[in-house]
């Protein structure tokens, strides 16, 4: 894929995943808008990962070192947008919402193929997409990871068993770093507080199984809590929005 502008402002590709396929580390010279058709991603980096369900997508800058793992079958659609093009669009990772006419154009796109700005009527769809991309709600999936590699691989253990409902300080013990490390690191590394990031960690997750169809009192015990009703607070805490807005429309 050509670094410079050769004519194209975006390229495409598509391909379907099945559950569990891991795309190791990787990066691209062009930045990269990952929008799965159906299944989950979950996009991991050095510094976060970020989870995106079918309604989001995730927009990778150039260069961001990177890996994919599937959940569920993915149709994973992405779109390779030149880097004068993709210089209005952010320097870092985000999630996006992908509204219908976002949507419809990523798919509208990958049907072209490759816009080529020598085209006015491509030119004009890529001045489209920068400017619905640019539109779109940031959506706060992305989970920050720890680099010390004590506290990251608990962060790890956690993300395995999101439903062990064991105390931290328990957890601590298995690992062999005192509690009282791991909540002086975790702050530091990530933002949050262990009990934050746990929690956050939970809730993410619990947005993956929403959204494939999983009832909201499954995903609230899967995830963890006690009681639906415990989940729902949490969960509306974190997103402002209840659940059920997050499965999918029957």
């Amino acid at each position: 894929m050509s670094e410079v502008g050769d004519g194209f402002a975006v390229r495409s590709l598509a391909v379907t995943y099945p559950d569990g396929m891991r795309l190791h580390r990787h990066d691209h010279p062009w930045g990269q808008l990952v929008f799965g058709k159906s299944g989950v991603m979950r996009v991991i980096t050095d510094e976060a990962a970020w989870l995106a369900p079918p309604t989001r997508a995730i927009w990778l800058p150039a260069g961001l070192a990177h890996e994919i793992v599937m959940k569920g079958e993915v149709a994973m659609r992405s779109l390779y947008i030149a880097p004068d093009r993709a210089q209005a669009l952010p320097a870092t990772a985000q999630v996006l919402e992908v509204a219908p006419l976002l949507r419809e154009l990523i798919l509208h796109i990958l049907g072209i193929g490759m816009l080529d700005t020598r085209k006015p009527e491509q030119d004009r769809l890529a001045g489209l997409l920068i400017d619905l991309l640019l539109q779109a709600r940031p959506q706060d999936l992305a989970l920050p990871l720890p680099r010390d590699k004590r506290a990251r691989a608990l962060a790890e253990r956690l993300q395995a068993n999101l439903d062990d409902r064991s105390d931290l300080a328990s957890l601590a013990m298995t690992s062999g770093t005192s509690l009282r490390t791991l909540q002086r690191l975790f702050p530091r590394e990530t933002g949050l507080t262990l009990e934050a990031w746990r929690q956050k960690a939970r809730l993410i997750w619990a947005v993956g199984q929403l959204s494939g169809g999983v009832s909201v009192t499954a995903t609230a015990l899967d995830s963890g809590y006690d009681s639906p009703s415990a989940f729902i607070t949490a969960f509306k805490r974190q997103f402002g929005v209840t659940p059920g807005r997050c499965r999918p429309v029957e």
